[in-house]
């Protein structure tokens, strides 16, 4: 059931029965009013076999919620879950209890909620272990008014996050909408996050626009997973209880000395790909904005430059590109630009957005009069061979590695959507993930080679493709792929060439980043004896 193809088909097989497609409003509800019906104790006992505390294994993301509420650094929290998973992380975490208020003396959240009974936590559809849950369309068409009234008057005291919760109960989104139109909503924030290319719901999108359009801090934000989510919380906190460091984190890093082998003199052994970067750029652009600009905001004037601009945060803004284009597209932030120095260390632990700003402008300057295009999935660009292009020949290292760069996955349609009501083809083109790291003192350029499949949404549905188009990528023929994308990328055939690039053609170096970069990659020798 794990498998992308199995799901797929198994889906395909429910829709031609007349099922609710995936992801539908009614898909869930629909499911379990069929097995269970209105059997509540069928009900109890299906969720009590499966959200059994020995089936339940904190995550990190869970620790840090244990510790989030445990600190007193959370105040309030709301759940759609029945489990008891974060009771136990509170437990496990601090060593204490915490009490959920549920649909089993709901008016008791209010007064705790008057008394400052911090933490409070309410479960909203009921918890698994008492008389009442919320499972079936009917349950969910309202929420209990005591419980409700409590969310609305946190909405009017804190800022939410909503995490691992895709808004598809209308009654808890009627929360968040009457929660608009109250005197001063959400003063901290409401910031809905979401899996990385996973489908927004209209919902969702419809409420975002509808806080901002109310003067609330709010929008949607796309993060890599629900752990990677709360670790990177809980590591900017300014200060945290080392009790609950040490739960939350299970192991700390400590300072070890292990000797490093001498070179050994036999053949090599291992190929690596990764190649030396003799130097990275030093200066770029600073802007000085009136104004603190957010994250989605710097996206959106990248996007209006037609991303003929490199903007970050880290945390100042920093910029390459012409600087006419920057001056222009910062205008009504009355923004101050000037060169500075960037640092070159881009594996400390707040180094994270210039580390992507930087392999931004290398992806840049690689595909600088290449028929390649920049995309950007996960944490590193992918550089991806161009269909429409009318000149391959950069291409031909590839082509001759490989054959066709480029096509379409017959047999295989896009899913559908509420934002992607038609069934859409599938196409894929080779390309190549690049990324920058730092060992030793040294620094490398990481080249990893790719598939691209377009849709993006589409990729688990062209798995059998992927699969087959890889099978034979073994030692050999991955050495030969891997010669052929560094034979692109450096633009020569010759083993141990040093080229040097530059995202942009005549610029000044505050506005322009190079790079240099040899084209042998690193390998290990062996030793002898």
């Amino acid at each position: 059931m794990q498998l992308p193809a199995v799901k797929t088909r198994i889906q395909a097989f429910m829709d031609s029965r007349g099922f609710p497609k995936l992801w539908a409003d009614d898909e869930y509800t629909t499911y379990f009013e069929k097995i269970f019906g209105t059997d509540r104790e069928r009900q109890r006992a299906y969720l009590r076999g499966i959200l059994a505390e020995d089936k339940v294994r904190l995550t990190a993301g869970n620790r840090v919620t244990g510790a989030l509420l445990a600190s007193g650094l959370t105040r309030m929290m709301f759940t759609t879950n029945f489990d008891s998973v974060v009771e136990r992380a509170v437990a496990e975490v601090s060593g204490r209890s915490i009490s959920a208020f549920h649909l089993e003396g709901p008016t008791a959240a209010n007064q705790a909620f008057a008394n400052e009974e911090w933490p409070i936590y309410c479960k909203l559809h009921g918890d698994f272990r008492y008389d009442s849950v919320k499972n079936l369309s009917a349950d969910l068409a309202q929420q209990d008014g005591a419980l409700a009234g409590c969310m609305l008057t946190s909405a009017g005291r804190f800022g939410f996050i909503v995490a691992g919760y895709s808004g598809r109960d209308e009654s808890v989104m009627s929360l968040f909408r009457q929660a608009l139109g109250r005197p001063n909503p959400f003063p901290h924030g409401l910031f809905w996050t979401g899996m990385r290319g996973a489908p927004v719901l209209p919902a969702v999108s419809e409420l975002i626009e509808a806080a901002v359009s109310a003067g609330v801090r709010a929008a949607y934000v796309e993060v890599d997973t629900f752990d990677a989510l709360m670790l990177r919380m809980w590591r900017n906190l300014p200060s945290r209880p080392s009790d609950l460091e040490a739960k939350v984190r299970k192991s700390l890093p400590a300072a070890v000395s292990i000797a490093v082998p001498s070179p050994g003199t036999a053949p090599p052994l291992l190929r690596l790909n990764a190649l030396p970067i003799a130097a990275l750029p030093s200066r770029a652009l600073m802007v000085r904005p009136r104004e603190d600009i957010d994250w989605p905001s710097l996206r959106t004037i990248q996007s209006e430059a037609e991303s003929r601009i490199l903007v970050t945060k880290a945390p100042n803004i920093l910029c390459w590109g012409e600087p006419d284009t920057i001056a222009k597209a910062f205008k009504r932030h009355a923004a101050k630009i000037e060169g500075v120095d960037i640092p070159s260390d881009l594996i400390a632990g707040d180094a994270l957005p210039l580390k992507g700003f930087v392999e931004e402008g290398i992806a840049t300057a690689l595909a600088r009069d290449r028929p390649l295009l920049i995309r950007r999935r996960g944490n590193s660009p992918i550089l991806i061979a161009d269909a429409h292009a009318q000149d391959l020949s950069p291409l031909q290292p590839l082509s001759s590695a490989i054959g066709k760069l480029t096509g379409q996955v017959t047999g295989v349609f896009a899913p559908v959507d509420d934002e992607h009501p038609t069934p859409a083809k599938v196409f894929w083109a080779e390309a190549v993930r690049v990324s920058i790291t730092q060992k030793n003192g040294a620094t490398w350029l990481l080249v990893d080679p790719h598939i691209w499949i377009w849709p993006p949404r589409a990729r688990n549905a062209a798995r059998e493709f992927l699969d087959e188009r890889r099978k034979d990528r073994l030692n050999a023929k991955f050495d030969g792929i891997l010669t052929a994308w560094i034979q692109v990328l450096a633009g020569t055939a010759k083993r141990g060439a040093v080229v040097e690039f530059s995202a942009f053609e005549d610029l000044e170096a505050d506005a322009n980043p190079s790079f240099t970069f040899g084209s042998r990659t690193g390998f290990s020798m062996g030793h002898v004896g």
